[in-house]
Formats: structure tokens, C-alpha cells, sequence
């Protein structure tokens, strides 16, 4: 049973523009329960509207990052009604984050599994601590992780993710950084740090940019190659439109920093 009025995710400012959500159940390994993936949403969909957030970093307590779906909540519930509800609900959350305007930052520690793999697919960047482990185990358990494999399989090499959606098997950080899957892998001591660093160097660039690209990225990763041309073509002139881009063109060829309106 789920816990009533429990505070499934935190949501912290770590710095002015920085909206940290923490997802918030040590117990079960951060695991995207119906309520948890209830609390993700509510939060994505008020920092959508939040024109004083700027970059959202996602991060969890306890030893995990997210061990996926709840098992036990699934075990409990044995209806197609009831797992077609959960996957597609899981979905909805994670095109959520793609299609929030501001960057999403996976901070990962400890292990992220199945759904919680997914999870870090998801987002737009992702730092992990080197002892970070990840898998889409679902196969060893008589389950394809077929929805993290839509993640998975667009941040890596199709055999690479094949290959773990197939064993099973976890990949250490440092595999996940050269497969495409994370950013960076750090000492654990140096997370926070880092992706406050990474936070900052997005901050500093204009926010309509920012959006733009983030939405134009996505978009045009599921065209064929001639309309996802035109699309960033489209993308571009409205681009430079905007005041940002204007003066910050205008500050090149006067040899200055650009000095943006905030």
C-alpha cells in the first residue's frame, strides 16, 4: 500500500534559476509507483510554467537513483487494464520531461534500473557517480523492458542497447558514459558540484535559445532528414529574431561580451 500524504517527490532551489526535484522513497528504491510517477508529473507541470526556473536537475534519496516500477504494486495488480494504465502513465511522464522548455539533468547515484534507466534515457543530460550501475533487467524476471528500450535505444548504439536489454546485465558508469547513455561519471564526492557547473554554463546562455533548441532537438530527431532541415531551418530565422541572438551577433562584431536581458 502506498503511504498517504507522503511527499513522494522534494522539490529544492539550489541556486537562483535551479529547481532540484528529489524523488523520495529511500524504502523502495525510489521505485516509479502509480504515486510516485503521479508526484513526478505534478511537479514537471508546474516547473513548465515557472518562468524562474531555468534548469531542472533530477536526483533521488537513499542508495538508488530508481529501481523502476514498483514489483510489488504490479504483483498486487494482476489486470491488463491495470498494466496498461501503468505503462502508459510511465510514458506520459517521460515525455514529459523531453517536452519541458527548460534542460533536465539526471544526477545519478547508486543504481538505475529498468524504468529508473529509463528514466536517466530521458533526460536531456545526465551525470552519474562513477560507482553508478545501470540495467534493463527486466529480461532475467520473464519481462522485455520494451518501454525503457524506446529511451535506451535512442541514446545508444542499437547493439549496445540491445545487448543490455537482452542479458540483462548491468553496465558500470564509465560504460554508460561511452556508450551514450550519461554525460560524465565522477567521483561521488564531486556530483553535486558538477552538475551545478554544467547548471550555471546553461544559465548563462539566453533562455529563448535555449528553448528553442531544446524543443527543435527533439523534433526533428523523429523527421526524415529534409523536413527536419526545414524545421531547423524555421527554427533558426525565428532564432534570430529574438533580441538575445540580435545583440548577441551585434556583440561579436564589436569584439564584446554580449549582454543579455534578463
Amino acid at each position: 500500500m502506498e503511504l498517504e500524504n507522503k511527499q513522494w517527490v522534494l522539490v529544492e532551489y539550489p541556486a537562483n534559476g535551479v529547481v532540484r526535484l528529489v524523488l523520495n522513497n529511500e524504502a523502495s528504491f525510489n521505485a516509479l509507483s502509480t504515486a510516485m510517477l503521479s508526484a513526478i508529473e505534478a511537479a514537471l507541470s508546474k516547473l513548465a510554467q515557472d518562468a524562474t526556473c531555468r534548469v531542472v536537475v533530477l536526483s533521488a534519496k537513499g542508495k538508488a537513483f530508481s529501481a523502476g516500477h514498483d514489483l510489488r504494486e504490479m504483483r498486487e495488480n494482476p489486470s491488463h487494464d491495470f498494466y496498461t494504465e501503468l505503462f502508459q502513465h510511465c510514458s506520459r511522464m517521460m515525455l514529459q520531461i523531453q517536452n519541458l522548455p527548460q534542460p533536465v539533468i539526471a544526477q545519478v547515484h547508486g543504481i538505475a534500473t529498468a524504468a529508473g534507466c529509463q528514466l536517466v534515457s530521458m533526460c536531456d543530460l545526465a551525470v552519474a557517480s562513477k560507482s553508478s550501475k545501470f540495467a534493463v533487467s527486466g529480461i532475467n524476471y520473464g519481462l522485455f523492458c520494451a518501454t525503457p528500450s524506446v529511451g535506451l535505444g535512442r541514446n545508444m548504439h542499437r547493439k549496445q542497447a540491445m545487448e543490455m536489454l537482452l542479458t540483462g546485465d548491468f553496465i558500470d558508469a564509465q560504460t554508460a558514459v561511452d556508450r551514450g547513455l550519461i554525460n560524465q561519471s565522477v567521483d561521488e564526492t564531486l556530483l553535486d558540484e558538477t552538475v551545478m557547473a554544467i547548471c550555471q554554463k546553461i544559465m548563462a546562455k539566453p533562455e529563448p535559445a535555449v528553448r528553442m533548441g531544446k524543443a527543435l532537438f527533439y523534433k526533428q530527431l523523429e523527421m526524415g532528414i529534409g523536413a527536419a532541415y526545414q524545421l531547423a531551418g524555421q527554427t533558426m530565422a525565428c532564432n534570430m529574431m529574438d533580441d538575445t541572438a540580435q545583440e548577441g551577433f551585434q556583440a561579436f562584431l564589436e569584439k564584446r561580451k554580449p549582454v543579455w536581458q534578463r
